[in-house]
């Protein structure tokens, strides 16, 4: 029985780019670790997306 040399390549082509996007995502977290590390601690703990909200009825954006 004959071999496929196609498929092999086919593999070898998608398991490198699988371990280039490994490598990739493992470069981005990095990278947002460090940014994290940067970044300005919350006061008292406070929730930035909650930062000036009031209880009750908020003003209209507009």
């Amino acid at each position: 029985m004959a071999t496929h040399p196609k498929a092999t390549a086919t593999k070898r082509s998608r398991e490198r780019a699988k371990a280039e996007k490994r490598k990739e995502k493992i470069q981005r977290r990095e990278e947002r670790k460090k940014v994290k590390e940067t970044e300005i601690p919350l006061e008292d703990g406070l929730d930035p997306d909650l930062a000036g909200i009031k209880p009750g009825p908020q003003p209209p954006l507009y």
